[in-house]
């Protein structure tokens, strides 16, 4: 009878050792077991933003000044070519304006060459045709430097020598050896003369 009381005691005491508890104390309890945390999906792997670095920035901005320096460089060429070719085309236009009235003269020229006149003839024909240049000159508004009986003038006159004289001022224009023009108000070449020298004037 103890034997059998005594043998059921160690039965309870297997079960109670072999028995498997349950509920929140699991993980706890149970040898061996790893709990493994629930990860979020947003923060397990971040989002990567592609933003250009500071220096893609840099380099991006230094292509963008030199492509436009460049354009701005063949803009700068190709008007300094085309004002080059207007100023070129504006300077034959302008002279061959000028030719074109000077022909008619050149021509006269040639006509006066191949006569056969007097020397009375033949002076007063190239004396029509100075008069023809002059009136050409006139309509271009070149004209000629008042010169004989002017009083001397450095910025017009260009002074060759002196001669005395008495019946003209002193420092006064006597002789004018090579005419001088202007084109309105601009000194084309100035008159070469020679200046008068009173010496009655000077003496008193």
């Amino acid at each position: 009878m103890t034997r059998s009381m005594s043998k059921q005691k160690q039965d309870v005491n297997v079960l109670e050792t072999l028995e498997i508890p349950s509920g929140e104390g699991d993980a706890e309890t149970t040898p061996g077991a790893v709990s493994e945390p629930v990860a979020d999906s947003a923060s397990a792997q971040p989002e990567t933003v592609a933003v250009p670095s500071e220096l893609d920035q840099l380099k991006a901005e230094r292509d963008q000044l030199l492509d436009r320096v460049a354009r701005l460089q063949a803009e700068f060429d190709n008007a300094r070519k085309r004002a080059e070719r207007e100023k070129a085309d504006f300077r034959d236009y302008a002279t061959g304006n000028v030719v074109e009235q000077f022909l008619p003269v050149l021509d006269n020229f040639d006509l006066a060459l191949k006569s056969t006149g007097s020397a009375d003839q033949l002076r007063s024909g190239v004396a029509l045709i100075v008069k023809q240049m002059e009136e050409i000159l006139r309509q271009m508004q070149v004209v000629p430097v008042p010169a004989v009986g002017e009083a001397f003038d450095p910025r017009v006159h260009e002074a060759l020598g002196s001669v005395e004289r008495d019946d003209l001022p002193d420092q006064h224009v006597a002789e004018e050896i090579r005419r001088g023009y202007k084109l309105r108000d601009r000194l084309l070449r100035p008159a070469l003369v020679r200046i008068a020298h009173n010496s009655k004037q000077t003496s008193e």
